[in-house]
């Protein structure tokens, strides 16, 4: 098929109201109308011969055929615009990033993003997912993903940001009744925090290359309710040192078993543009190896 000027500005047209929800939310960014953003869609939806849309006054779905189009196309432009800003000597980052973070990693990032990346980028949009979930780049739409541990995801390019110190915590309340492991086999015999992917339990991994995988009495997929169930004297969690260093220092939390280091986690930045990556995404990946830089082991 032969994509002309309209057929363009049609995949423009739906592309922008996919992302943006709605007509008039798609026309504001595009700097025209609602109406003239819906019609372009529709002509599209004529040339194509199908519908990409079920419309109604108070809602805009999108149908099957709407949603694998969107699945094809979305990549395309992304990658066109890409293209453009590659061949744009202005050395200027500019454009929208959308974001996954892992939960645990969220708080301490939003802060460093918010304070120091935005103003230092102007030009740059973030929209921004925090989430222990492993998203699906392409399919939904990501440009990159922030991953802590093993990554199984080979198709993507992988910039590693270096290993993150992990340690095991728990409230002075819990300690006080519970008592404070020092053994190994102490350690096994208390109630603990697992973090849980894929119906699988994250082992106590050390150093020295022993591992641990005791019962839990609370079980979950984000780092986040780990460290809040620990704050409330649940058990023992195995967290990243960058989550809980104001715990610690606070004496909210306490780290047990110093004697015995824990592996580092390898974290790493995930994304789908391969060997050209564009402008933004590179001084983002930089940034993210920059502020995680005095965290790492």
């Amino acid at each position: 098929m032969t994509v002309g000027p309209e057929h363009a500005t049609g995949l423009q047209a739906f592309v922008r109201t996919v992302e943006a929800g709605s007509f008039s939310a798609a026309a504001r960014r595009a700097g025209t109308t609602p109406s003239a953003v819906s019609k372009s869609v529709e002509r599209l939806e004529q040339r194509l011969g199908v519908k990409l849309f079920l419309r109604s006054t108070r809602s805009l779905a999108l149908t099957l055929d709407g949603t694998a189009y969107y699945e094809r196309v979305a990549p395309l432009l992304r990658a066109l615009d890409d293209a453009d800003e590659a061949l744009a000597e202005t050395g200027q980052a500019r454009g929208t990033l959308r974001v996954s973070l892992p939960g645990i990693l969220g708080p301490a990032l939003v802060d460093a993003l918010t304070r120091d990346f935005l103003p230092r980028f102007p030009d740059i949009r973030l929209e921004i997912s925090i989430t222990d979930r492993h998203v699906d780049l392409v399919r939904e739409g990501y440009d990159v993903a922030l991953r802590a541990g093993p990554v199984e995801d080979s198709d993507w390019i992988t910039r590693p940001l270096g290993d993150l110190p992990l340690v095991l915590v728990a409230a002075p309340a819990y300690l006080a009744r519970a008592g404070t492991p020092a053994t190994q086999e102490e350690l096994g015999a208390t109630a603990h925090i697992r973090y849980r992917l894929r119906a699988q339990a994250y082992p106590i991994r050390f150093a020295d290359g022993t591992r641990l995988l005791p019962e839990g009495v609370f079980d979950t997929d984000s780092g986040q309710a780990m460290r809040i169930a620990a704050l409330n004297g649940a058990g023992i969690a195995q967290l990243l040192r960058i989550a809980v260093t104001d715990d610690l220092a606070a004496g909210r939390l306490v780290e047990i078993m110093t004697h015995a280091p824990l592996a580092p986690v390898p974290v790493r930045a995930l994304h789908a543009f391969g060997r050209f990556a564009p402008l933004r995404l590179r001084v983002f990946t930089d940034f993210l190896a920059e502020t995680l830089a005095p965290h790492r082991t």
